[in-house]
């Protein structure tokens, strides 16, 4: 007799979900889907504001990921000013993006998904969060705060808050860099260096003994989109944007923002308010892609700093080469990321453009179309305005990482729930596995649907008929 599990809520990320798992009448795992169940509202009511207030505006999409937004819309506002931004401006808000990238991935590894595999799959869920992870390694636990900590503080320097900052503009960024905010950064790089360090060989050490979870949490082929730079190099707030499948081959290449339609569709599901965009040359759902730290570090040619490329090196060298397909693996990624970032934020700081004084272009609507393309923590995130002759919003269309992200994520929770779930009934080590199959993406569905709450999970049991056979619940 057929069934259906249901998870809801999803816990440990950032939004409303949950996701039905399909039994056919042998108890077979037929299908799996994963449910974004809010409403996607922020695109319209951005239609009518004018152009200049887009930044502060888009960036209360979220809590979480308001610098992303903030850059993206930046971005596009600047395509329809038909400026280039000084030189100084650009070096600053990537500054902030690299705070930001910091403080996110710091956020995801030490506090939503460490418990899992710091604490144990099969432990009690009132033990495997945060204060769990406290109890068992307090030093851990702090050093993880910290690190973040100093990514919110290098936002909170320059933008003047460490959350929604009204500080990146159309045609540049309002301030620039004090010599006494220099030093402040400059004086915590070492303990932020030390704990990637710490936490880097913590999930090496790891991940040699979880080859279990490395084969079976969300292994499976796709493409990955994400930006490079000119040379191929690791790139974040610019460069051009790259496509590549599951064998390392690069499938399409070199394409600016303002080409993404061309290349990427977005279909929509009646399961789930979450879009699923797909590369368009391989049509729906075929061209499933994933983006973020994973799919970034496999398009990618090379990191562009001395410690983060002797990672890179080892990374692919010890798990698949040029394409890491282990969804599992999005946590050594970030890990990776996070010590470029840092590196990069090193050498910034004997940079003398981030004290100069020309930190703005001014110019009037000479474009009536913009498009904006950064990478948010999550992956790559793009800002699609259209004006009229006065700046007024017409036409908005954000396309967030979460939701590229949408295919593989049901894609992953089908490949776990087909290892794992053998019956009507769902251990607390097999729910939670699943669930981790959505944390490994790191989702943020306030971004994604452009709602704000808290992120609770249900998971649903269903037989052939549609019929439920078990439901679990857990509060956000």
């Amino acid at each position: 007799m057929s069934k259906r599990i249901v998870i809801d809520p999803v816990t440990r990320i950032e939004g409303h979900a949950k996701i039905s798992i399909f039994l056919d009448d042998e108890g077979k795992v037929s299908d799996a889907q994963f449910h974004v169940v809010e409403f996607r509202g922020f695109e319209k009511f951005c239609e009518g504001r004018m152009l200049w207030e887009m930044p502060a505006i888009t960036a209360r999409t979220c809590g979480i990921c308001p610098i992303s937004h903030l850059l993206a819309s930046s971005k596009a506002s600047d395509e329809i000013l038909a400026v280039g931004v000084p030189v100084a401006a650009d070096k600053l808000r990537r500054l902030m993006n690299l705070g930001q990238l910091t403080q996110s991935h710091a956020l995801s590894f030490f506090h939503l998904s460490a418990p899992d595999f710091l604490i144990g799959w099969d432990a009690p869920v009132a033990k495997r969060n945060i204060v769990g992870i406290i109890q068992e390694n307090p030093d851990l636990a702090r050093a993880g705060i910290r690190l973040r900590q100093f990514g919110q503080e290098v936002i909170e320097l320059l933008g003047g808050k460490k959350i929604h900052p009204s500080w990146a503009v159309p045609g540049g960024v309002r301030s620039g860099l004090t010599v006494e905010a220099r030093d402040q950064i400059v004086s915590k790089l070492p303990e932020a260096f030390a704990t990637t360090r710490v936490a880097l060989d913590l999930f090496k050490g790891l991940i040699r003994k979880s080859d279990e979870e490395v084969q079976n949490i969300g292994k499976f082929d796709s493409l990955f989109m994400g930006l490079v730079g000119s040379n191929g190099e690791w790139e974040h707030h610019g460069g051009l944007l790259r496509f590549s499948d599951s064998k390392g081959e690069i499938i399409a290449d070199k394409i600016s923002a303002q080409d993404y339609k061309d290349h990427i569709g977005e279909a929509v599901q009646n399961s789930s308010y979450l879009k699923s965009p797909y590369y368009k040359p391989m049509g729906f759902p075929d061209g499933m892609y994933r983006v973020g730290p994973l799919a970034r570090l496999n398009v990618c040619d090379f990191m562009g700093t001395p410690q983060a490329d002797a990672e890179l090196e080892e990374y692919r060298a010890n798990w698949g080469g040029r394409a890491v397909t282990s969804c599992y693996l999005y946590h050594y990624a970030r890990l990776i990321e996070i010590l470029c970032c840092l590196e990069k934020i090193e050498k910034l700081m004997d940079d003398p453009d981030l004290f100069s004084k020309r930190l703005r272009a001014d110019a009037g609507i000479n474009n009536l179309r913009g498009v904006g393309v950064s990478e948010a923590p999550r992956g790559t995130l793009f800002h699609d305005y259209t004006v009229d002759e006065n700046g007024v919003i017409q036409a908005v269309n954000m396309i967030i990482a979460t939701g590229q992200n949408n295919l593989a994520m049901n894609r992953s929770v089908f490949e776990i729930a087909k290892k794992y779930v053998t019956g009507p009934e769902i251990p607390e080590g097999v729910l939670n596995r699943v669930e981790h199959g959505i944390r490994n993406f790191d989702p943020c569905l306030s971004c994604s649907t452009h709602a704000v709450g808290k992120m609770p999970m249900k998971v649903r049991l269903l037989g052939p008929g549609g019929q439920v056979l078990d439901e679990l619940t857990r509060d956000g």
